[in-house]
């Protein structure tokens, strides 16, 4: 006889209304992003007649650690950017490589004085790219500073968006644009992980730029003016995601940053599930270092949203993979007769409608792109049943680092594929 118990009912009730909710808020974000889509949409046919001879020098910072797969293709995409050439000055802080960067950096430098290489100090090297970051920032010429990975290639019109988008509005101090996956055909993994960074930035992203002016920064393809990073205190050197603390503590001085979905840059993404797993356990520990640092403080903040956003996170990273388990758990369990679920309700129904939800949510964030094919919806219902399930195992290896091992904290550069 199958086993039952009233605090099962309970238990499981309370995963099902909790994952429900968390479905609910995604589904809210997907309305609102569809209409920030829009809205850019016609901000981005004004800027194409604006004039870009007045617009300010920038610097940008490339930290730069073993790129030499990739460090040449970026600096030919930035040397060929529409923006004045007199007003760009690119500098490559080369962190302690030990390949072919620093070479291929100064061969390109000797062509174009554009190109500045950087060296930090063989003591601080391999330190992380926040370290990276600062070291930089103190050598930057102009107060507006621009950050690209050493694998971006920016399309030729994306600083320039980024800039005016930043100078027609005194209340910001940054703006940032778009990533897409430039290697989204390798394999199976690569399809995976664009779909999923074009339906998190028109989901969540814009969906919450357009509810609550909310904006978190990446980690590449963004301008933001130098005094302002130098009197926030820098980029936070504990912290795993430098873009996340930076954009808490922005909000949290008063400032405000914008999403800018027609800036585009094209980004490698992992090739191998191994350094795909690598990096993600990065950016979940680096959120709970966010965490950590900010949600209690967080209810002292001016903006409530910023609240609510860490309150989600929260949620995300704890409630709802318990949740999520637990539901497993009891599906499993259930199905092999070990356990009875007692409480009347249409669970399968409920199962398929929000199986329905994903696919259907997904796949309305990639047709701004054109890319809901049926290939592409296919990959979308794999990936319900293999990534998205993934990122259980990748939390819990987070979780295992962070509580258990409870080892120093390390920036663990992301693989490079070429």
């Amino acid at each position: 006889m199958a086993y039952s118990h009233p605090i099962l009912e309970v238990l499981f009730l309370c995963s099902v209304s909790l994952i429900w909710a968390m479905i609910f808020y995604q589904m809210l974000f997907t309305y609102f992003g569809y209409m920030y889509h829009q809205r850019s949409l016609k901000e981005q046919k004004v800027l194409n007649h604006a004039d870009i001879s007045h617009l300010p020098p920038v610097s940008i910072l490339i930290p730069a650690h073993n790129e030499e797969l990739v460090i040449k293709k970026t600096l030919k995409s930035l040397l060929s950017l529409d923006y004045p050439s007199d007003r760009l000055e690119i500098i490559v802080i080369n962190d302690g490589s030990t390949d072919n960067t620093p070479d291929i950096v100064n061969e390109i430098s000797i062509q174009d004085n554009r190109v500045r290489l950087l060296n930090i100090q063989d003591k601080d090297t391999a330190t992380g790219k926040p370290h990276a970051l600062n070291f930089g920032l103190k050598e930057a010429k102009h107060n507006l500073i621009a950050v690209y990975d050493a694998d971006n290639n920016p399309e030729p019109d994306s600083l320039k968006y980024l800039v005016l988008t930043l100078c027609n509005d005194k209340k910001l101090v940054s703006a940032f644009g778009k990533f897409r996956t430039i290697n989204k055909h390798r394999n199976l993994l690569t399809s995976f992980i664009n779909l999923e960074t074009l339906s998190f930035q028109f989901i969540v992203q814009a969906g919450r730029c357009f509810l609550s002016r909310i904006a978190i920064l990446p980690g590449t393809n963004f301008v933001i003016y130098k005094d302002i990073v130098v009197q926030a205190g820098g980029w936070d050197e504990n912290a795993l995601t430098e873009d996340t603390e930076l954009s808490i503590r922005l909000y949290e001085k008063g400032h405000e940053i914008k999403f800018v979905p027609y800036a585009v840059t094209w980004e490698e993404e992992p090739e191998m599930w191994g350094a795909w797993l690598r990096q993600r356990t990065r950016w979940v520990r680096g959120n709970f270092y966010v965490l950590r640092k900010y949600l209690i403080p967080s209810f002292k903040f001016k903006k409530i949203s910023i609240t609510i956003e860490l309150i989600y996170l929260f949620l995300l990273y704890y409630l709802f993979l318990g949740s999520i388990l637990l539901s497993h758990l009891i599906f499993v369990t259930s199905s092999l007769g070990f356990i009875a679920v007692l409480s009347p309700g249409p669970y399968i129904l409920v199962w398929i409608c929000a199986f329905i939800l994903f696919i259907v949510e997904i796949t309305l964030a990639i047709s701004y792109e054109g890319e809901a094919t049926p290939r592409n919806i296919g990959v979308i219902v794999i990936m319900y049943f293999t990534y998205c399930q993934a990122w259980i195992v990748l939390v819990f290896r987070a979780l295992y680092q962070e509580y258990i091992q409870k080892g120093k904290v390390k920036w663990e550069k992301t693989r490079r594929f070429g």
